[in-house]
């Protein structure tokens, strides 16, 4: 049995590469599919492996400015030979659901979030703000929507990161997914002895994941916080930060580690499809103030707001609406309620999302589609 994995881009390990990675663990032999490959950029289990890549690997100036190719994605992607095998994993939140199967193959697709860049996030990437944004922009993203939901027709399961994205699967696909929540890596991201005072971020330096509004808030509270990451709006964040913030950029694991231990809080400011980075927090003992809505709604049990007395420990504290001011008052009473956030408790929760859980759950389900697969069961039918 071949099998082939698919994933959009390799250019850093997020919470989507890290999905990959248990894939390469499971399929040590399959080769691997991707849009993109920055050499050194993913991790040595995903490296190791026979990487394919796509025609924008060669053009001009693509490790940095990738997504301006998104109209070229769908035809890249398609443009994969994948005749040769009998299985494909697909991990997506871009195209990478798009490719074409061999017709009596199996697909499997593994979905972070159905394309956000054409969906519902597409005004915070591509503000209406010039002629070409304006009306060459909606025909663009017309195609996008179109292509997207025309290839979900060629995957025969979907497996959903969260509730959230399932439910974004039917709306848009008119198709059912099983909740397989994403790997958190606790036997990594562990409790230290050091406890400091500052607040940290973890994150793309991008659009929707709220980062201006964060240093917006923490200017006026006028509290530490440390912002972990890289991406293309790092210029423009350095001219907002003021006295109290630092853009640290890229950090190894082992800092990263670090700085979840000795923080005072996690700041988890966007609507995401489920958020690993709650999670993390959690597994290292610290609690995190999130956005209530998307998939931190199911992986954050919040301190204020009615709670049953024989509800789990707090894990966090939520806020609405997505505002500077309601992330300043969640940040104030997460410090009037800080005793409640005990970090024995915080990492039991985390650990429910354990990696080998993942891992397990995902070979399991495999298995029993591939099984299935060779019995000639038919695809799970489309909603009506």
């Amino acid at each position: 049995m071949r099998v082939a994995l698919v994933h959009d881009w390799l250019t850093g390990m997020r919470g989507g590469e890290k999905c990959l990675e248990v894939f390469c663990e499971l399929f040590p032999e399959a080769d691997l599919f991707t849009l993109l490959h920055i050499p050194g950029s993913v991790s040595p289990t995903i490296e190791r492996h026979h990487i394919h890549t796509s025609l924008l690997q060669r053009f001009p100036g693509s490790a940095r400015y990738y997504r301006w190719y998104l109209p070229l994605m769908p035809t890249a992607i398609e443009a994969f030979d994948l005749n040769a095998y009998d299985v494909v994993i697909s991990s997506s939140h871009c195209v990478a659901k798009g490719v074409i199967p061999r017709p009596d193959a199996l697909h499997v697709a593994y979905i972070h979030t159905p394309m956000r860049y054409a969906w519902d996030l597409w005004p915070q990437y591509f503000p209406p703000t010039g002629l070409v944004s304006r009306y060459v922009l909606p025909l663009v993203l017309n195609y996008l929507r179109t292509w997207d939901v025309a290839s979900s027709a060629r995957v025969d399961h979907f497996l959903a990161n969260s509730q959230f994205v399932a439910q974004r699967i039917a709306r848009y696909y008119r198709r059912r997914a099983t909740v397989v929540p994403p790997p958190v890596d606790t036997a990594w991201f562990t409790p230290g002895t050091r406890r400091a005072e500052y607040y940290l971020m973890v994150t793309a330096l991008v659009p929707y994941k709220g980062v201006e509004l964060a240093i917006e808030a923490f200017n006026a509270l006028q509290r530490p916080l440390k912002i972990i990451g890289s991406g293309p709006l790092a210029a423009r964040l350095a001219t907002l930060v003021g006295p109290h913030i630092e853009l640290l950029g890229w950090r190894s694991n082992e800092e990263l580690r670090e700085y979840y231990a000795a923080c005072r809080a996690v700041i988890f400011p966007a609507q995401e499809d489920f958020g690993i980075v709650p999670l993390e927090a959690n597994a290292a003992g610290r609690p995190v103030i999130a956005l209530g809505l998307g998939g931190a709604l199911e992986t954050v049990i919040p301190a204020n707001g009615p709670r049953a007395a024989t509800a789990p420990a707090p894990t966090g504290v939520l806020f609405t609406p997505r505002t500077a001011a309601a992330l300043q008052d969640a940040v104030r009473f997460f410090e009037a309620h800080e005793p409640a956030f005990e970090a024995t408790a915080l990492r039991q929760h985390a650990q429910q999302f354990d990696r080998q859980h993942f891992k397990e759950r995902v070979q399991h389900l495999l298995d029993k589609m591939i099984v299935q697969h060779r019995t000639r069961q038919v695809r799970p039918p489309v909603l009506s």
